[in-house]
């Protein structure tokens, strides 16, 4: 039985309605940067979905869903339902083909950006 015969289904934009604009501004964010990065390790470990227990957010539970929703709706992710578990994966080859190397682009400066502050913590620094 699929999402749509369960009625579960989730609304995604087709690639030609992904917008660099919305992709960024669903990016912008820490928290759901921080979720994107989820994603792309376990995509990279074993290309598994993730669903939205797995993420241990600093927020409430209807401001983690709105988080989930701007990523879903900017195209940035993919959202499925398995069960009663919401699966989420990145929408890795569609953001690839329209717009090139941005994702990883993203990902490497959010990772040596987390290096480095990371740094300055641990010598005493303030982040």
């Amino acid at each position: 039985m699929t999402d749509r015969e369960t009625g579960r289904a989730l609304a995604h934009p087709e690639p030609g309605e992904i917008r660099l604009e919305g992709v960024l501004h669903a990016l912008s964010d820490p928290v759901r940067l921080s979720i994107v990065r989820d994603l792309a390790e376990a995509e990279a470990g074993n290309g598994a979905e993730l669903p939205c227990s797995y993420f241990d957010l600093p927020v409430t539970k209807s401001t983690t869903t709105h988080h989930f929703r701007v990523l879903r709706e900017s195209g940035v992710v993919r959202q499925t339902y398995r069960g009663t578990a919401k699966l989420n994966g990145l929408r890795r080859a569609d953001l690839e083909k329209l717009f090139p190397g941005l994702l990883d682009s993203v990902l490497t400066a959010a990772e040596a950006e987390a290096g480095r502050l990371a740094a300055d913590t641990g010598a005493g620094g303030t982040a």
